[in-house]
């Protein structure tokens, strides 16, 4: 008999508890034997978005997943990690049915905010016809597309926080300690994860490495903007421009600085 595998989907960046309670659920209620949390090594919908690296994001979900009620039957995937980039579900999902279709029927769940971009997927009508999908809500977003045609899991845990909060909180100092495992939120402190420090750290060494690009040079001009290093951060920003002339933020980011620059030393010694 085949296993039934549900495939999670996303950056994960980082896990939470939100994620964790979802998958839990889905055991729980018997929507399939296992669930593979795909970790996305990049989000189609988010090129631009500067993410965590991908094998640091692995290792939370990892450490979480071990953590959960369920962690034999809950775990992360690695599998688009070596698939052609950007990361299309379509091409995960031939890719998985082609190297494990004898032994697994695979079916989606996702979150209503996701699915109401769903007609942008990649070949979108295949995934309808050829998989089974289940869609959780998220507030403000109503399962309206296609929804004769996907199973709305109404009673499914809600969690109001994102990751996108869980890095703000860590950005700011704030806790985590109820979104996040402990192991996660030990391993986001150890590794100086979102905090300004750390980012500076992290993106010198990929610009270093040969990666030198606009959007690195801005992320690492608006750390040093956020830590009042204003020259480092000029710098930072007119790379940026240099690199990509047409770059609107960079020329933005360049005429903050220099306003705030203006207003707080215009005085005798820095006329």
């Amino acid at each position: 008999m085949k296993k039934n595998m549900l495939l999670y989907f996303g950056s994960f960046d980082p896990i939470h508890n939100g994620h964790i309670a979802l998958a839990e659920y889905a055991i729980e209620r018997g929507l399939a034997d296992e669930v593979a949390l795909i970790i996305s090594p990049q989000n189609p919908f988010k090129r631009d978005v500067l993410q965590t690296p991908e094998m640091m994001r692995y290792e939370m979900a990892e450490m979480a997943c071990q953590a959960s009620r369920y962690g034999d039957r809950i775990k992360p995937s690695v599998v688009e990690f070596v698939l052609e980039k950007p990361s299309y579900t379509i091409n995960t999902l031939d890719y998985l049915r082609e190297n494990n279709g004898a032994e697994m029927n695979f079916s989606i769940i996702t979150g209503s905010d996701i699915w109401a971009r769903f007609d942008e997927w990649k070949d979108y009508e295949r995934i309808l016809n050829e998989y089974k999908i289940y869609v959780y809500p998220r507030k403000g977003y109503a399962v309206e597309k296609f929804a004769d045609r996907v199973t709305l899991l109404e009673d499914a845990p809600f969690v109001e926080y994102s990751s996108t909060e869980v890095r703000g909180k860590v950005e700011r100092g704030e806790d985590i300690s109820t979104m996040v495992a402990q192991p996660v939120a030990d391993y986001i402190k150890q590794n100086q994860l979102w905090t300004i420090a750390g980012n500076i750290v992290r993106l010198s060494s990929m610009i270093d490495g040969g990666d030198a690009s606009a959007t690195l040079y801005i992320e690492r001009g608006k750390c040093y903007y956020r830590h009042n290093e204003w020259g480092k951060a000029i710098n930072d920003f007119n790379k940026a421009k240099q690199l990509d002339p047409k770059n609107e933020e960079a020329q933005q980011l360049i005429d903050m600085t220099y306003e705030i620059l203006s207003f707080r030393y215009k005085d005798i010694y820095n006329p």
